[in-house]
């Protein structure tokens, strides 16, 4: 069995220049190395917010390198700049509205700003598109949150089986979904 790919997107002007260190997308890396117990290897960027290389990149990791799921944190909020949410429209052949309303719902809980998030996802291929927010507390949350129904639309589009530890985050499949063990 080889491993499922999972591409990692940092987009942030300041990460990508090295004016900080990313978060998040070490954040992301945790998540799945905590959560995952199938093989997976991460596949990681770390890009400006420029909407075309953040194209670019979505369509390299889904059409060339064959990612099941891909990740993106930052450039979802109402700032100019913020053109993730776009750049996943653009590419995705169908979108997932609700993943960014689950991932706004669990972030209210923690602050208010969460209603100013513009998170979303879709499908291209057989590429799951996520985008996350930047805060490393706040991609917990939200993959927490809506982390149980992705393998299952992973399924959906002919990807990878991922499995996760059940301690950490429980994945759902129906009964006819799951694969024998």
């Amino acid at each position: 069995m080889s491993n499922a790919r999972i591409g990692l997107v940092t987009i942030s002007d300041r990460a990508s220049s090295g004016e900080y260190e990313d978060k998040g997308g070490p954040a992301m890396n945790a998540w799945f190395t905590r959560v995952l117990t199938s093989p997976w290897e991460a596949v990681v960027r770390v890009i400006p917010d420029e909407q075309p290389l953040i194209e670019a990149t979505l369509i390299e990791l889904s059409d060339s390198l064959g990612c099941c799921l891909i990740v993106t944190t930052g450039g979802t909020g109402p700032a100019k700049r913020d053109v993730t949410p776009e750049a996943t429209e653009a590419v995705c052949e169908k979108m997932m509205p609700g993943f960014g309303e689950l991932m706004r719902t669990e972030s209210l809980k923690f602050v208010p700003t969460a209603i100013l998030s513009r998170q979303t996802a879709g499908i291209r291929g057989k590429s799951f598109i996520l985008n996350l927010p930047g805060k490393p507390s706040a991609i917990d949350d939200c993959l927490n949150a809506v982390f149980p129904a992705v393998p299952y639309c992973i399924d959906l589009i002919e990807g990878a089986y991922l499995e996760s530890d059940p301690q950490q985050c429980k994945v759902f499949r129906p009964p006819h979904a799951q694969r024998p063990k």
